[in-house]
């Protein structure tokens, strides 16, 4: 009988693997086709809708004075808030994109009525009123699918959010200047010229954005993904009444504890803060310093939201409600500022913290509506938000006046100040927006990192 010996095996060596010099995954890019025409197309509008409260302060005020340009503005705000929830149930069943063109173009007809009306003369005041209850309802029927399709064309919302956040203060940085020149060297018809070429570039981009490779008719979240749009759009064509649609974004929007709750303490920042700053502010500002300080301030402001975005693109919380808490105490410097006379250097820098501070919690609120809602309701809960959110501001401003004959404008501000650190403890002392963790990203991998 043989025997067989033994043979040596090779040895083999065990190599570790250092976790710190481990690559970190490729993140995907942002800037694809997509994205860059979403991007250009909101770039374009919102440049053209900073230029619009000059031209309404300086145009409409030149004609029928203060009231005149308060009552127009006031339309355009009344008629958003009234048809804003029926825009995010147009926009889940007919599909954002398709409500933002559409839209965009009832823009491009307002704004270039009024276009033709200022080159000719004086417009009347009715049609003043009527175009901008006309513009109202499109704006009411482009955000809330505006705030649906980031997630339809970016894989990772917080850096899209950022990005357009920059894009945004950058925007009303150098929208309301160019405005003044134009309507000091030109007129008034060519500031609404520019704005409805504005939306009519914005409606070209958007109509070229191309999510579904099936050509579905309904842009849901499913669209991103290859193949995976069929079901999705089944759900979004089934019909039903306004009411149920309607119904049932209201019980997401519900059930959502955090989501709920901030907007009830933004309804209150609102009336006690963001409506009254701007009336009382320019108000302070302008007289002890000077009207030119005040627009100086402003600029200020934008500046802060453009580090703001910037830092929302670096930074990547575990927690963005937290964080985004965290960053809104700062905004309390700046009306404590102009409420207690500081200075232009610290009245400058209280701007640049508080437009740093809001833009930061706009990106991180934003990231989290659209990464924990789901794609077929999402524009309806948006919707639900801006309601509650651009309400609160308008009542404010409503009410920043007759407040003038109960205290100075000193003292309101002062209670502004306090309004926004009860917030901010608010914010922080509710459970489920302290504890809302970043949502899982696209790759499957956590984004959050701080």
């Amino acid at each position: 009988m043989t025997t067989s010996q033994p043979q040596p095996q090779p040895r083999t060596r065990t190599v570790r693997s250092d976790p710190s010099k481990a690559r970190p995954r490729a993140r995907p890019p942002l800037w694809d086709r997509r994205f860059t025409l979403f991007f250009a197309a909101r770039t374009v509008s919102m440049f053209g809708d900073a230029m619009m409260p000059v031209a309404a302060a300086l145009a409409v005020g030149a004609l029928y004075g203060i009231s005149g340009v308060g009552y127009v503005l006031g339309t355009w705000t009344g008629t958003f808030v009234l048809l804003v929830l029926f825009g995010g149930v147009f926009a889940d069943r007919f599909g954002a994109r398709r409500m933002m063109v559409v839209a965009d173009l009832v823009r491009v007809l307002s704004q270039g009525v009024l276009a033709v009306a200022f080159f000719a003369g004086p417009p009347p005041f009715w049609l003043l009123v009527t175009m901008a209850s006309l513009a109202g309802a499109a704006v009411a029927m482009f955000l809330p699918g505006a705030n649906g399709m980031v997630p339809l064309v970016a894989r990772e919302p917080q850096r899209a959010n950022a990005t357009l956040k920059v894009a945004d203060a950058l925007a009303h940085l150098l929208g309301p200047a160019f405005a003044g020149l134009l309507i000091a060297l030109t007129s008034a018809g060519t500031v609404y010229a520019i704005d409805a070429g504005t939306f009519a570039l914005s409606a070209l981009c958007l109509a070229l954005i191309r999510l579904a490779p099936n050509g579905s008719p309904t842009d849901t979240a499913a669209d991103a993904d290859a193949g995976a749009g069929a079901g999705a759009d089944a759900g979004a064509r089934t019909g039903g009444s306004l009411r149920r649609d309607l119904r049932q974004g209201w019980r997401e929007f519900r059930a959502r504890t955090w989501m709920w709750a901030v907007i009830l303490i933004w309804m209150v920042y609102g009336v006690l803060v963001f409506g009254p700053l701007v009336p009382l502010s320019s108000a302070l500002v302008g007289a002890r310093l000077g009207p030119n300080a005040y627009g100086v301030a402003v600029s200020f402001l934008g500046a802060g939201a453009v580090l703001g975005g910037l830092l929302a693109l670096r930074v990547r919380p575990v927690r963005p409600l937290a964080a985004g808490a965290a960053a809104m105490g700062l905004y309390t410097v700046l009306p404590l500022c102009v409420a207690l006379g500081a200075g232009l250097p610290v009245l400058l820098a209280g701007h640049v913290l508080g437009g740093g501070a809001m833009a930061f919690w706009s990106v991180m609120w934003a990231t989290s509506v659209q990464t924990h809602t789901p794609p077929a309701v999402l524009n309806r809960v948006s919707a639900y938000e801006l309601a509650g959110s651009v309400s609160g501001i308008a009542l404010g401003q409503i009410l920043a006046g007759p407040a003038l004959a109960l205290a100075s404008p000193g003292r309101l501000l002062l209670v502004s100040v306090g309004a926004c650190l009860a917030g901010c403890a608010a914010l922080f002392a509710i459970p489920a927006i302290r504890t809302l963790r970043r949502a899982t990203s696209a790759d499957g991998g956590k984004q959050g990192v701080v």
